[in-house]
């Protein structure tokens, strides 16, 4: 029964799992514009007849479009019906459970996600019944345009296969190029194929040839790529065509998705002939310091393979430079330089000419043939015909002109001057540079030495004036190249001391033969004069009191105007006030406005009060200050400073003129308690880990407020040593009753007690030498108004001092030492001498004195 229960189990559990399962090709699919592409679909696990239907939809965003079904002729939308009638887009049954999707021209808007579904033949719905992958048609950017090789190319020569493809680079496709040959009417020989996967494989018949350097592949910029077949034999002749082709990876196999074959040309490969052609290009005119370039053109036409050495002349009998077969240069001086530029092409380099370096200029050529033995010998020899080089002495010519393009109407306004330089000739190869130079302007003939603010040498390079260098390297003067000959010069905030004449020198530079630069020609500018069109500005503050504080608790409100002359329309103020305890002593910032009107409470250090003071802007140039519930602490004197401030689009702040107004006084009678404090102590020496107590006191005269109206903060405070001003805060509790305490290093420990309403005490636990010292506490008592319910901080008030005196006890300190070394060594002592008996006792045998025989004694005395 169990086994029968079990088997039924199983099927059900079988029969649970067969579900239908639609599938098509593994995306995301990449498919370039006009090529043909299949999407195949199947469907596995159904029930139902044989032979299943299929219907194809896309999505593109939120829009969804039928393209075809297998069984229903009107299932397409109308868009796609042309393209279905043309048969562009057509469906094929593979199987009866496989179709294959099919367009013959890829679009790019064909790109979307394509879902293949199929109608439901189950008696279960079960499984899934759609499937849909993602299509990236891109479009058709690979373009083949190889350079057609040279038609004819000698025997010992080279072919080089230049082959330039171009194409829109796209995540997922590779380019894989192919270098062919076509011989007569054979098939086409692959000779060598790069890529998809950066690899290279050499055609059948030709991998001994790449082994031995004779075809190398020659990768370029990304777009030409060369193949070059060196030693070329007769047999190298054909058609040789450029093939590149596009891949993708699908399933870890690469896909070909589009290829493009291009005849390069074609090659024959004719036997060498001794015959050689050397010219030198026309006649040449230069001016002096300009370089002298010539261009020796060979042509040679050899049966094995040819190296040229290269000689240049002057007047046929001085020899300027010569280039050896294996590529050994020599010239006459290190001013004159050959080079090759190609294989039949060398070119001869003069740097900075000179007059004497007029005259005949000719190239002879050596020619020499490589036979199959190794063995060079030298096969032809010619000289060109001369060239005449004439060099003439001129230098660079030009105008510069200065003008004014910003001027500065207000103090701190920005100065900008143009220095352009117009009608340049004979500049070639030379470099421009600038120096920008300053003088007062004083009337009369009195001479005045010019300053230089900075200069951009020939090499472009910023060099700053001795006087302007702190500025500069603050950027507040900048000196720029806006335009090859345009310089510009700007002050970014034009002061008194900027007032004067400008002058805006250039200079030309040309190279040497040597590669160092030359000043040939320098221009001066006439004097530009810079001054402020408006006088300083000039910014003064009236303070006037609003509402006047007359007792604890009322509201202190004044007011701040600012009166100015010759600002700039458009400037913005800010204000910062200051209070002080009396006139010279040291202020304290209360609140301030910026130039952007941004509120900032500066040393206001009463969080319980932000609220209560309030700084405004009333007017263009008026704020007002305000002060709720003031408290005795706020008595003083009050003032404002004001500034004004400009600023250009893309620029900071910029100060134009400051004032500070009169000081207004808050002064007003404390009619509240007056509050004392006295410390004391149960001792005033200790020792060392004793406990040393103080009780703070505060006394009240006058009218006494309410116990529950009045709170008080505490702080006790350490001076070690008597007299001195260097105080260390020990513990402090708030008016709420909160203990702070300072971190300790020594071993002692504070704690603070309330003994009552109006006493204190603090305990110092475990005192050490560290403890010792005057000690005093600090009372802030707080005084809650009966009618208002605010709280205001009275004075402080400090008590006396009290010295606390730590003992040091020798004999409490000695007498443990002492009694634990004595026990010590009479442990040690006991200890030694019953190990001395013990060793003695065991270790030492007593020995028996044997008696002397009296006849011996008898013998001897006889004797």
């Amino acid at each position: 029964m169990g086994k029968t229960r079990a088997l039924i189990l199983l099927f059900a559990a079988v029969g649970l799992c067969h579900c239908r399962s639609v599938t098509v090709s593994r995306g995301p699919l990449l498919r370039v514009e006009g090529q043909p592409l299949s999407i195949r679909c199947n469907v596995s696990d159904y029930e139902g007849p044989s032979e299943q239907n299929f219907e194809w939809t896309v999505t593109r965003g939120t829009e969804s479009i039928n393209v075809i079904s297998t069984f229903d002729q009107t299932f397409s939308d109308r868009p796609l019906q042309d393209r279905i009638r043309s048969r562009d887009i057509s469906v094929s049954q593979l199987a009866d459970n496989a179709v294959e999707l099919r367009i013959q021209e890829a679009r790019v808007s064909d790109s979307a996600t394509y879902h293949c579904s199929t109608p439901s033949t189950d008696s279960i719905i079960s499984g899934n019944y759609k499937a849909d992958v993602q299509l990236q048609v891109v479009p058709n950017s690979l373009i083949v345009a190889p350079d057609t090789p040279n038609p004819a190319v000698p025997e010992g020569g080279s072919i080089r296969l230049l082959c330039n493809v171009s194409r829109s680079f796209i995540e997922g496709i590779y380019l894989s190029l192919t270098w062919s040959v076509q011989k007569g009417s054979s098939l086409l020989e692959d000779l060598l194929t790069c890529g998809p996967d950066l690899g290279v494989a050499v055609g059948d018949g030709f991998t001994g040839r790449y082994t031995d350097g004779g075809m190398r592949l020659e990768m370029g910029n990304g777009v030409s790529h060369s193949l070059v077949l060196s030693g070329a034999m007769p047999e190298d002749g054909g058609m040789y065509v450029c093939s590149a082709r596009l891949w993708t990876r699908e399933q870890g196999v690469w896909k070909r998705i589009q290829e493009k074959t291009m005849e390069m040309g074609e090659v024959t490969v004719t036997p060498t002939a001794n015959s050689l052609t050397v010219v030198v290009q026309d006649d040449s005119t230069l001016s002096a310091g300009e370089p002298l370039l010539l261009t020796c053109s060979v042509s040679v036409h050899a049966e094995l393979s040819v190296e040229l050495e290269v000689t240049w002349m002057l007047n046929t009998s001085r020899t300027l430079a010569h280039l050896s077969r294996d590529g050994l240069r020599n010239s006459s001086s290190e001013l004159v330089d050959v080079r090759r530029l190609g294989k039949w092409d060398f070119q001869l380099r003069v740097h900075g000419v000179e007059m004497s370096d007029t005259g005949l200029y000719s190239c002879k050529v050596s020619v020499w043939v490589q036979q199959m033995s190794g063995r060079w010998y030298q096969a032809a020899e010619k000289i060109s015909d001369p060239v005449r080089v004439h060099v003439i002495k001129q230098n660079p010519d030009y105008t510069v002109v200065l003008n004014s393009s910003a001027n500065a109407k207000f103090f701190g306004d920005p100065t900008e001057l143009e220095c352009k330089v117009t009608n340049v000739s004979n500049l070639r190869s030379g470099r421009l540079g600038v120096s920008w130079l300053y003088r007062d302007a004083v009337p009369g003939d009195v001479p005045v030495s010019s300053r230089t603010i900075a200069s951009l040498d020939e090499n472009g390079t910023l060099v700053p004036g001795k006087t302007y260098k702190n500025r500069m390297e603050a950027g507040l003067i900048t000196a720029t190249r806006a335009e090859p000959s345009t310089f510009r010069l700007r002050l970014l905030h034009t002061t008194d001391a900027d007032a004067g004449e400008y002058t805006c020198g250039v200079t030309a530079w040309i190279p040497t033969r040597h590669g160092n630069w030359k000043k040939v020609v320098e221009r001066l500018t006439p004097a530009l004069k810079v001054s402020f069109a408006n006088k300083r500005p000039v910014l003064g503050v009236v303070a006037r009191r609003l509402r006047e504080a007359t007792a604890t608790g009322s509201t202190f409100e004044m007011s701040c105007q600012a009166n100015v002359q010759n600002l700039p329309p458009g400037a913005s103020f800010s204000i910062l006030v200051r209070s002080e305890e009396a006139v010279g002593s040291p202020s304290r910032k209360l609140a301030s406005l910026g130039p952007e009107t941004v509120l900032q409470l500066e040393d206001w250090g009463e969080p319980g009060r932000r609220d209560g003071l309030m700084l405004v802007k009333t007017g263009k140039r008026e704020f007002q200050f305000r002060i709720q519930a003031v408290q005795v602490s706020d008595r003083g004197f009050y003032s404002c400073e004001m500034k004004a401030w400009t600023k250009q689009a893309g620029e900071d702040w910029v100060e134009m003129a400051k004032g500070v107004s009169n000081k207004v006084q808050v002064a007003f009678a404390h009619k509240g308690p007056t509050f004392g404090v006295s410390i004391s102590s149960d001792t005033t020496s200790v020792f060392p880990w004793e406990t040393a107590k103080m009780v703070c006191d505060v006394s009240v005269s006058g009218t006494s407020p309410n116990t529950d109206d009045v709170a008080y903060e505490m702080k006790w405070i350490l001076s070690r040593l008597r007299g001195s001003s260097s105080q260390t805060l020990l513990a402090s509790m708030d008016r709420w009753g909160v203990v702070h305490k300072t971190p300790r290093n020594d071993s002692s420990d504070c704690s603070l007690e309330r003994l009552g309403p109006r006493r204190f005490a603090m305990n110092v636990h475990s005192t050490q030498d560290s403890d010792a010292g005057d000690y005093h506490c600090t009372v802030t008592p707080w005084i809650r108004s009966p009618a208002t319910g605010i709280w205001s901080k009275a004075p402080d008030v400090s008590s006396q001092r009290v010295f606390l005196n730590v003992k040091f006890a020798l004999w409490d300190s000695m007498k443990l030492p002492l009694l634990y070394g004595i026990f010590a060594s009479v442990t040690v002592g006991v200890f030694s001498l019953v190990l001395g008996l013990v060793c003695a006792h065991c270790c030492c045998k007593t020995a028996t004195a044997t008696p002397r025989s009296r006849n011996k004694l008898m013998e001897l005395e006889m004797d």
